[in-house]
């Protein structure tokens, strides 16, 4: 075994792996970073491109050791870069993906033709993307979706870049590699930002652009002043919250703690922290969180909002939440919004009855336990689809007769 240190999405990490292990399967085996998909594992099919110091390259036939030093991304990496959000649009809009395997290799590869290219040449296009394969969409939207892309920017004046980034001549990889060269330090940049990556409860929650946004809503029979002054004990909503913990002592403008969800066989565990905005005057407030689960190396971004309304001349509440999150890494594989979205109203629902128990003086042995049960989550899930299948079957043989 040999002790292998690269950058991986502005990480640094440093992993044991076999001397023959590929780029690929340390990624995916050692990280678990398995948006890199093994096609062919011959260097021909491209789905298990990645960038190697910012250029593209098969990462089934490059040895991990071989790459000592450099920076790796991967496609997880990529979620919050510009050029990429345009593609994923763009491929969606074109429809340029149906089983999606080779996605993450075509998506690599067309970025770094969208920063190369000086035009929406579509010979040019085709030509770089050759070396990933499809089997699937005749890449006629692929070939679109990319053209598009590159046509919106030269329109708004993002010009080429030189080489595409490049700055180092030779291999992949063979501008930041480090062995046999032991004069030469590490960089330290990634270092850093790994450093602020892995803690669990940054000094600093930034503001950010969620990438999915759901709204809730529930009522509770009290008056929005209570309910408001309810919000503002952090120690009693974190106990309504099915599983929500708190890892340190909070305050009226910050709190860090950890939540644990567990649907099936899937289970994971966000620890972090986030900070708390309250406008008394408009009974309203914001929850804006960042969290980590280290199992899956995945990451999550939070942002809640919520709103009280009175109702019945003011005796009961309306609590309007708007949910924004962005979820990155292998959990953001089986995320899906639909899922996410029967998932929030079952957290949504269980929130509001341990609230309501709570506020009316209720035992604490009657707040509903932290653990959430994949079983009943699943159950629910599939019978509000089922009502919605059979609501559709009925209005349609409403509207026939």
């Amino acid at each position: 075994m040999t002790a292998i240190v690269l950058n991986v999405n502005r990480r640094a990490v440093e992993v044991q792996a076999e001397p023959r292990t590929s780029l690929a399967d340390f990624v995916r085996d050692k990280l678990d970073l398995t948006g890199t998909h093994l096609g062919c594992e011959h260097g021909v099919c491209g789905a298990c491109t990645v960038l190697l110091d910012g250029v593209p390259a098969r990462s089934c036939i490059t040895y991990a050791v071989a790459c000592e030093g450099a920076d790796v991304t991967t496609i997880e990496g990529l979620d919050e870069d510009e050029v990429m959000a345009e593609l994923r649009a763009a491929f969606t809009r074109e429809h340029a993906l149906q089983c999606g395997y080779c996605t993450p290799g075509m998506l690599v590869s067309a970025r770094d033709l969208v920063l190369r290219l000086p035009d929406a040449d579509e010979r040019r296009i085709r030509v770089g993307l050759s070396g990933n394969l499809c089997r699937c969409t005749g890449y006629v939207g692929i070939v679109r979706a990319v053209q598009s892309v590159i046509a919106a920017r030269r329109g708004r004046n993002i010009g080429p870049q030189a080489d595409g980034g490049r700055i180092h001549l030779g291999p992949a990889g063979s501008g930041r590699a480090m062995s046999g060269h032991d004069d030469q330090p590490l960089p330290t940049a990634g270092l850093e930002l790994a450093a602020a990556s892995d803690s669990v409860a940054p000094d600093v929650i930034p503001d950010f652009t969620p990438a999915n946004v759901l709204d809730q809503s529930f009522t509770l029979p009290y008056m929005p002043a209570k309910v408001f002054a309810m919000f503002a004990d952090i120690k009693g909503i974190a106990a309504c919250l099915p599983g929500v913990s708190l890892t340190a002592p909070p305050s009226p403008e910050r709190v860090e703690g950890a939540i644990r969800v567990r649907l099936g066989p899937i289970v994971a565990a966000f620890e972090g922290a986030a900070r708390v905005e309250r406008d008394p005057a408009a009974l309203t407030g914001r929850i804006i969180g960042i969290g980590t689960d280290r199992r899956s190396h995945s990451a999550t971004q939070g942002d809640i909002r919520y709103r009280l309304v009175p109702l019945d001349g003011g005796e009961a509440t309306a609590v309007e939440l708007s949910i924004g999150y962005t979820l990155t890494g292998m959990l953001a594989q089986i995320g899906r919004p639909g899922l996410v979205r029967d998932l929030a109203k079952r957290l949504v629902a269980d929130f509001a009855g341990n609230l309501d128990r709570q506020m009316s003086g209720a035992p604490p042995r009657e707040v509903a336990p932290a653990e959430l049960s994949g079983l009943s989550i699943i159950s629910d899930v599939l019978r509000a689809r089922v009502a919605r299948i059979l609501g559709r079957v009925f209005a349609g043989r409403g509207g026939a007769e």
